[in-house]
């Protein structure tokens, strides 16, 4: 079957050659690039002119080239895409067969690490056709602002994700201006899943989402289950040992916390013991507001910073 496979791309990547429309094109060095950004994966990617054929296989990155302006320059997105402008655009998918990816000849696919972990092949595949992968995640909200510089870089559009930025960081500066009115701070539980009553780590991008939110966030001695990862370990009985501190329980609702809603977490046996249920402080959040690095990131933390502290706003 592999080896089926490989003939079938392998044809395909002859066939464009012959036509001279698909030539698989050759790298170009650093010396004939004006263009040049470092990836997550630690790979030089260099240009000779802003990309304007590209694919996006991570609805983040799809989200936020859209924000840029790009939208005419996407010609192809992934199979989980929210963004309105994105839902009439070719549909890319890493688990599939890469010849359709071949054919689109894209300047660039941007990808983030778990496709390259995941699914070697199909990127070796591209990466043999000299396809340029880029490959980027911010893991954390610090790295946010670089991640968006690279995209802007590739793509020609630094003034516009500056002036991006600058309206992303005042925004910020309004909500915390307006949490800093609080007279007493709250603290705050965050479920990442329902699964082992997780939550986040503090340095995670929505743990970053509840501190800019003016939060104290009560599970900030959680301890990632992975080095790089932001879901955390907690459990029942240390989250209800501190039942008594908890002011407001927010949990966040997608694909990694799905179903979940308010009355499903009130009937968990010895949750009428957490003070945020006893006073109706539970609230489900939208995981993409406060987890995804998109610019939606500031929605997040003013829903957040209105549902924790609504006598200020």
């Amino acid at each position: 079957m592999k080896i089926k496979f490989l003939s079938i791309t392998g044809i395909v990547v002859l066939l464009l050659s012959l036509l001279g429309c698909g030539s698989p094109k050759q790298p170009v060095s650093p010396g004939e690039g004006n263009i040049s950004i470092v990836d997550d994966l630690n790979q030089t990617i260099v240009l000779a002119q802003p990309a304007k054929r590209i694919i996006s296989l991570y609805s983040a990155h799809t989200e936020n080239l859209i924000a840029l302006g790009l939208g005419p320059e996407i010609i192809g997105v992934s199979t989980t895409e929210s963004d309105p402008v994105a839902q009439n655009k070719p549909v890319f998918d890493y688990r599939a067969d890469p010849e359709k990816v071949l054919a689109a000849q894209p300047d660039i696919v941007i990808i983030r690490p778990f496709i390259k972990q995941s699914y070697p092949d199909f990127i070796k595949t591209l990466e043999q056709a000299n396809i340029k992968i880029v490959c980027l995640y911010p893991e954390k909200f610090e790295d946010f602002d670089s991640y968006i510089h690279k995209l802007a870089v590739l793509t020609g559009r630094e003034q516009q994700a500056a002036d991006r930025l600058a309206a992303f960081h005042n925004k910020l500066t309004e909500i915390a201006d307006r949490t800093a009115k609080a007279p007493v701070k709250k603290q705050v539980y965050f479920e990442s899943t329902a699964t082992e009553y997780r939550t986040i780590t503090p340095a995670s991008t929505p743990g970053t989402v509840l501190n800019l939110a003016g939060a104290i966030n009560v599970a900030a001695d959680a301890q990632a289950i992975k080095t790089t990862g932001s879901i955390a370990a907690y459990g029942s009985e240390r989250l209800l040992m501190k039942a008594d501190e908890i002011d407001v329980f927010l949990a966040q609702r997608g694909p990694m916390n799905p179903g979940i809603t308010v009355d499903a977490i009130k009937q968990r046996p010895g949750f009428d013991k957490i003070k945020a249920v006893r006073q109706e402080q539970v609230y489900i959040v939208d995981e993409k507001l406060v987890s995804s690095p998109t610019f939606r990131l500031a929605e997040g933390v003013e829903q957040l910073a209105k549902l924790i502290y609504p006598e200020v706003f």
